[in-house]
Order: C-alpha cells, then structure tokens, then sequence
C-alpha cells in the first residue's frame, strides 16, 4: 500500500512538473514609460514573491497552469493587482503599468519619497535639463564605496580629481580645465571657499551621505552664474518626503597604511587661535614659554579605527503643508602617506634637472568631518511656497608631516645604514568651514501663468592654521622611530599663524511670464543678483632659534621629542605687519534677460547675461609694494543659446553656446609674497580676468529605466588663461616667484562617451573622455654668451598643455543587484592620464604626474526590518601618485636608484594605502 502512494505521488508530481510553466513581465512607470527597479512583485497561486531586476524585468518559474492573481507594489507608487490565466506555452510577455501616489497639496506635488534620489529619477532630470549636464543620484551615493563629494565627482564623465596628501579626491578638474575654472553650489546658490588663496572649494569637506543629488552643470544658460568656463558643481541635499523617515549608518574601518608602520601625532590641546600678539598687544614680547609645547610633543602609535557615521530624519506635517528634513555626518579617519621626493636643480647650460637630494616623508592625518544639514519647507497653498535651508560642513585636519633629507654628496655607509642628514618635522592643525542659510520663495500669478522666484542668502567660510609649527635638525639616524644623536640645526623653528574669513550677502530674483502659442510654449525671463563679499586675511609668524650656549647642544640617543628644547624667540613682536594681513571685498552684479521655446520637436533657449565685477584690497601693513591699495572693475556680456532637437521620445540632440569668464581670486591680485617649503610666491596686481567661447554638442538616448547612452563633443577657447608659472623679479632677475599670469589664448576640445545598460541583475556603467588643449607660455633656457663666456638665461615660448589636464579619463563599474535576497555590490575604477602638476620656470623642465588606475569596491546586504550590512573598500591597488620629468640628465644615471625609465625621469612617488571600512545601516520609511 504505502509503495502505491508513493508511486501515485511520483506520479502526480511528475503531472505537476508537466503543466507546470513559466511567466515573465516588466514593470513601467505609467506616466514616463521607464522601467521600474525594485518593485516587489506577489504571485497568490501557488504564492511566490521576486522582485524587478535593474531592467524592470521579473520572472516565476514552476507556475501551474490555470487562473492567478499577482500585484505589484513599490514605494510611492499605487498597487496594482492583475489576474491572468497561465497556459503551458506562448505565455504572454506581462506589463504593468505603475501609477505614482504622489499627495497633492491643491496643485503642490509632494512625493513620497523623491525620485530624484533615485538612478531613475536622475536619468529623467537629464532628459529634461536645459543645460547639457550629468547626475548622480542620491542612491548611487549611497551604495558607492565613495564617502565623500570628492571622491564620486571622479565617477562622472570628463571629471578627474586632484588628490589630498592622504590619497583622498579633494577638487575636482572638469573636462581639462583646472579646478579654478569651476564653482561649487549648494542647492543651487553659490557658496564661498575657505581656501586661503583661492575661489574653488575644496570638495572634500562634504560628507556624500548628505545628498539628494549631485549634480555637474558642463554648460550654462544666462539664469547660471557666468563665471564657470569649465562647469558647475551643484549638491542638492536631502529633501523631505511625504512619509516619516529614519536613514541611520554606523561604520569602523582601518587604513592598510598603519598595519606596516605606527602613526604620528602631537598635542594639539593647548593650542591657541590666537597668536601672542593678538592675545597681549601689538608691541609685546613674546617668550617661549608663550608657546604651547604641544606640537613638538610626538606620539608614535596605532591609531584608533576610523569611526563614520550619519543620521537623517524627516517628516511633512499640518496635512503635507509643512516638510522638515534634519541630517547630520561625522566622520573620525586616520590616513597617510609614504612619499620620497627627488630634490633636483636646473645648473650650468643644460636643460634638464639634476637631482641633489633625496627626501623621504610620511604623512599622518586624522580628519575629523562634520556635516550638518537642516531643511523646512512650507506650502501655503498651491501658487506660494517658502522654503529655509541651512547647511554646514567643518573639516578638521591634524597632520604630523616628518621627512627626511640627505644629499647625494653626503658621507653614507650603507653597511652601518647611517647618514648624515637633515630631519625636519611639521605639525599642522587646519580647520576649514562653510556654512549657508537661504530663505527661497516660490509665487505664482496670473493662473500660473507669471513666476516669481527670490533667494536671500547669507554665507560664510573659515580657514585656520593656528601655530603651524616646523622644526629642522641634524644629525646621525636610522630611521624616524629611533633619532640617533641628534642636534638642533641653524634653521630656525617657525611658528605661524594664518586665518582668513569670507562673508557673503546676497540676493536672487528670477522673473518668468509664460505664453501657450497654440499647441507651442513660450517663457519670457528676466532677474538678476546682488553679491557683496567681505574677505579678511591674517598672517602672523614667529622665529625661535637657540641661544648662542645651545648652538651645539646634543640632544641624546633615542630622542623623540623637543619639547625641551631652549629657544629665544628672535623677533619677538611677531611678524604681523606683512602682506599677506590684508582686506579683500567684491560686489558683483547681474543681470539677465532670456527665453525658452518649447515645441513638439525643439526646445530652444537662449538670451544673455551680463555681470559687472569691483574687487579690491587694501594691505594693512604695506612694506613698500607699488599697489597697497588697488582692485579691478570691469563689466561683461555673456550671451549664450541652448538647442534640442527630440529625435523620438527616447532621444534627442543637445548643442550649446554659451560666453563665461574666470575672475582671480583675491590672493592672486595681492602684490604680497610668502616663502613656502620649497618656493616664494607672490600675487600678480595686473592679472586679468579670463573670458573663453564655450561650445558643446552632445547626442542623448535613455533607452530605459536607469540606462543612457550619450555621446558628445567640447570646444574651448579661451581668452587670457590664468596659469601659475615660475617667473624672475623684474626688478631682482635673482629671486623666482611662482606667480599667476595671462598668457594669450588657449584651445581646449576633446569627445565624451557615457553609457549605462543593466541586464537584470548585472549592470555596466562606463564613459570615456579625451581631452586635448595647448597653451603657450615662456620658459627659460641657460647658454653661454659667446662674447663673454658667461652663463646666460634667455626666454623662449613652450607650447604645453593646459595645467591639470589628461588627456585620456575613464570610468568602468561593474554593479550585481539582486533585490529580491537584498544585495547590492560594484567595482569601479577610475583612469587618469598624465597631467602636468607643477609648470617649471625651465624649457622642457614640468612635473608631470604619471597616469594612474584606482580601483574601489563596495557590497550592502539588506535583511528584513530596514537593515542593511555593507563593506567599502578604496584603493585596492594601492595606486601611488608619481610625478616624473620628461627627458633625462646623465648626472643622474650615476645615482643607483632606478630613477630612469622610458626617457622620464622620477621626482616623486606618493603611496597612500588601501582603506576598508564596515558598518551597519537602519532605514525607516
């Protein structure tokens, strides 16, 4: 009997498997026609449960033939439920058609959770901008092993960053175009920069956990600030959804750096903000005992895990009238570097470098990143909306930097691994902030048909490096962990001082009257801003050296701190009254004027804008420069017209014009000097503004949900480029300052190609960006003056390529989605080829930096309850930066080192070290 049962079962199962088929479907979004990622997806007979792959694809296997039920859901979309009748074969492709369950406030849309956080959403806005720009989305930020707004600017077509002395992505160069070329947005109003020198804001101080979106404009329209030759750079922080939300992460990782070697520190608590002479008077004498002994208290040991966490809440309450966001970011890391550096001079006739000296140099940082961001917003009914945003971001760096320095004619004794040599310390605390408050209203008129826009906005950035300390010696040693009889060295130890403030008042006005010519749309646009910017600098510096009795003190055997070190402080009332203590201001105006023109296959946009500029500076303790007191005035047009031509619904042809211009930054006008490490250098009070003809043309396909496929070409021409270059005094041909200039005009074009497809749970992302430009600058060759005999230096012009720019950038992820079982994972690296670092006041004498390949990864596992695990891993390679001289010198093939390769010669090589880093997050939605 119990055989019988068991063969009918066999057989019934097999009957089963024989009627049994398979079903297959596609989720769309019912208002776009986009594929929708994500859904879940309920099978009632027999039940089962899947979820749409990154295609908006599903599929059930073994499914009885018969009538069944399923549904589809997804968050901020209504469910929708279908019955279908499954047959053996021939079963039909299904298709659903999701529709959005936005809540509507009148005619004020508030969606659930916004869909521009989303790859979807990001691909839609685009479709739709007006100008040709790239999106990363909320999402895509999230699940990247990115941590910062930095680091996944590289992810982005025709964008390489400039990295920090940690190995972290710190500004970004658009398309070739140096990082002053640039400007940086939050939320769409242009923020200041607490850099000392410099406009560019410095991108690593934004935790990336804060967006919503970020966004790259590559051309502008007259509404856009006009100072952006190679683009803009807007971050759109979280917004507030229409449900309550918690999004919490915790992380802990360590720096492969520090398995292998200890980190540096020093005692930073005592320091003052203030130096002696701010906090006693302007003619008291400083002692050391004035100085905190901190910074030349060294501790050498493993650092701590690196801590990283966030947390945003947000919630629309009075019916979705009133939305309120709150989100915060602290990040706790400990990186470095190992770094050796080839000192080399240009000497007698020859025109390549000869390398002197050799440094070896490790950096340890710990950065401590703090982000916070707060956002309300309020309807009041459906034509006025008031929205306040306030962010702020603080970055606090503590670096210990010690080096190392030998000549190549120095004693050496490689048996005994001894040298005489030069250590030189500095400890540096550097903290840098922004921060930005805008009242926004948004009014409309006339049913609709007249609107109103205005921003006030009020913004601050802060630099400080209080007592900067830097000490050098001499003496026997093996290594930095164990000093070998070391002696105080004529140098002196510097103690210095810097800060420098911004504050921006500013207000915004955009006008736009709407016009129906038949089935055709027509907005009429006016509006302008106000910018008045106040700048203060301040530098103070202080010289201590020791005492006539300690010239020639010993300092032992195993030294490893100089706190007690007798020093008399050798100009005692400080070194205030310099150049570089000055005030700065600049009011800009604008005004523009545009339209756009919308029609079934051309949208056309145009118009021009014009800007009127007054910088000026005043030194407060002028030392006998020519300009004390000076600035520039100036007015420009900016025109500028927009096309796109709808090929189909899914494609289009986007071309732009658009005129721009580059102001100095305050610095760089200011006639004073500063000695740094390895350089004096000082403001150019001539230089001038750079204008530049920016031309673009890009093909656009967005086959589906998340996918896109756009294919472009660039054109620059730039009037007056602003380059720093090493130049003679003109009135003391023996000092060399590396100052900024204007130097003719400069060509830059290059070809983008950027395309994203997903095959259910495997996705490709990938772009491509060639660049080429050329300047020409002058450079300086030596020869002997055939009547005298004499070494001579004459100037000569060098075409090159622009500062900063590669020629060869590209980006390849490779991203496994699984929604169903909760995973999500990606490998992305990033390619970028040489560029110039630094331009040489010599012909055929620039550093260049050698191409290099950094490969990051991530993975996130979600599991029921709104957690999710994930792992980040960057520089897995361990990419070094290297920077090499193109040619050789023979003089350098005496030194054993392998310095020589392939006509380059070495000059410095950067190793930075893998990061990883674990952690848990909660969302609540």
């Amino acid at each position: 009997m119990n055989k019988l049962l068991q063969i009918l079962f066999f057989v019934l199962i097999c009957a089963g498997t024989a009627n049994a088929t398979k079903i297959k479907g596609h989720v769309y979004d019912k208002q776009t026609g986009e594929a929708i990622v994500g859904a879940t997806v309920v099978m009632e007979n027999p039940r089962q449960v899947t979820n749409t792959g990154l295609d908006g694809t599903f599929e059930f296997k073994a499914v009885a033939m018969g009538s069944t039920k399923i549904s589809v859901s997804y968050i901020t979309y209504k469910t929708i439920t279908q019955t279908i009748v499954v047959v053996k074969e021939d079963n039909e492709h299904l298709k659903f058609y999701m529709e959005s369950d936005s809540k509507s406030l009148d005619d004020v849309i508030i969606k659930s959770n916004p869909v521009s956080s989303t790859d979807q959403g990001a691909r839609r806005l685009e479709k739709n901008a007006t100008q040709i720009m790239n999106i990363v989305s909320g999402k895509s930020i999230e699940i990247s092993p990115d941590l910062t707004v930095a680091n996944v600017m590289q992810r982005i077509s025709g964008v390489s960053i400039e990295r920090n002395s940690n190995g972290d992505g710190q500004y970004a160069i658009l398309r070739g175009m140096d990082k002053r070329y640039n400007y940086t947005l939050v939320n769409g109003v242009k923020i200041p920069s607490p850099d000392n020198k410099y406009r560019y804001v410095p991108l690593d101080l934004f935790p990336s956990d804060l967006l919503d979106r970020l966004e790259v404009y590559k051309t502008l329209t007259p509404n856009l600030e006009g100072d952006a030759i190679g683009g803009a750079i807007n971050m759109v922080m979280k917004n507030a959804p229409g449900k309550f939300q918690v999004n919490a992460n915790l992380a802990t990782g360590y720096s492969q750096l520090f398995f292998d070697r200890k980190f540096a520190s020093f005692n930073s608590s005592g320091i003052q903000a203030k130096s002696p002479s701010e906090l006693n008077g302007k003619s008291y004498n400083a002692t050391q005992n004035d100085f905190t002994k901190g910074t030349l208290d060294y501790k050498y040991k493993s650092p701590a895990p690196n801590l990283i966490g966030s947390l945003s809440l947000s919630q629309r309450f009075l019916d979705n009238k009133l939305g309120v966001v709150l989100a915060g970011s602290y990040q706790n890391t400990y990186r470095g570097s190992n770094s050796t550096f080839y000192n080399n001079a240009v000497t007698g006739t020859d025109a390549y470098a000869v390398i002197t000296s050799k440094s070896y140099r490790e950096f340890s940082e710990q950065q401590q990143r703090t982000g916070l961001h707060g956002k309300v917003d309020y309807a009041f009914n459906k034509n006025h909306q008031l929205t306040l945003y306030n962010v702020y971001v603080n970055l606090k760096n503590q670096q210990l930097r010690d080096a190392v320095t030998t000549t190549y004619n120095s004693v050496y004794n490689p048996v005994a691994g001894n040298a005489e040599l030069v250590y030189n310390t500095r400890s540096r605390l550097t903290e840098q902030q922004i921060y930005n408050s805008t009242l926004h209203g948004d009014h409309k008129f006339f049913d609709e048909k007249f609107l109103v826009q205005w921003s006030a906005v009020y913004s601050s950035a802060k630099n400080e490096v209080p007592d900067n300390t830097s000490i050098s010696l001499n003496g026997l040693q093996q290594n930095f962990q164990s000093r070998r009889t070391s002696l105080v060295n004529t140098s002196p130890v510097n103690r210095r001082w810097e800060r420098n403030t911004d504050e921006d008042l500013a207000g915004y006005l955009d006008l736009t009257y709407r016009f129906n010519i038949g089935e055709d749309k027509l907005d009429v646009m006016a509006g302008g801003l106000y910018r008045d910017k106040q700048r203060s600098s301040f530098f103070n510096n202080y010289t201590l050296a020791p005492g006539a009795a300690d010239a020639g003190r010993l300092y032992g055997v195993d030294f490893q701190n100089y706190t007690d070190l007798n020093l008399i402080v050798t100009n005692p009332t400080g070194a205030v009254a310099n150049p570089l203590t000055y005030d700065a201001s600049e009011k800009i105006s604008a005004g523009y004027a545009m339209f756009k023109y919308v029609s079934a296959k051309l949208e056309l946009i145009g118009g021009a804008r014009v800007e009127h500029t007054n910088q000026g500076y005043n030194l407060l303790f002028p030392a006998g420069e020519t300009f004390p007191k000076g600035g520039q005035v100036y007015t420009d047009v900016l025109p500028s017209l927009t096309a796109k031509y709808f090929l189909t619904n899914k494609a289009q042809l986007h071309a732009s014009y658009y005129k721009a211009l580059n102001r100095p930054g305050f610095y760089e006008i200011v006639p004073g000097r500063v000695v740094n490490e390895e350089f004096q250098e000082r403001g150019n009070p001539n230089l001038r503004r750079a204008l530049a003809d920016n031309f673009d043309l890009r093909y656009e396909l967005f086959p589906g949900a998340s996918e896109q496929l756009m294919i472009g070409t660039f054109y620059k021409k730039i009037k007056d480029p602003i380059e720093y270059t090493f130049q003679a005094d003109a009135v003391r041909g023996q000092d060399i300052y590396y100052t900024p200039g204007n130097f003719g005009t400069a060509n830059n074009f290059g070809a983008e190609v950027d395309y994203i497809k997903y095959f259910s749970k495997i996705g490709v992302k990938a772009n491509y960006t060639y660049t080429h430009s050329r300047i020409t600058t002058p450079k300086t060759i030596r020869t002997i003056n055939a009547t005298t005999g004499d070494i001579q230096a004459l100037s000569v012009d060098q075409e090159r390529p622009l500062y900063g720019q590669s020629e060869h950038i590209g980006n390849l992820s490779l991203l496994f989605k699984d929604t169903k079982k909760g995973w999500d994972a990606q490998v992305a690296g990033a390619y970028t080829g040489p560029r110039i670092n630094t331009v040489s006041q010599f012909l055929n004498n620039d550093l260049w930096q050698e191409g290099f390949v950094q490969m990051d990864a991530s993975a996130e596992k979600r599991f029921k309850g709104g957690i999710s695990v994930f792992v980040k891993a960057n520089n897995i390679l361990n990419t070094p930066t290297k920077l090499f001289i193109k040619g050789t010198n023979p003089e350098n093939d005496k030194i054993s080192e392998d310095l020589i390769k392939d006509g380059r010669t070495l000059i410095r090589s950067d190793y930075y070290g893998q990061s990883y880093l674990l952690g848990f997050r909660y969302k609540f939605n």
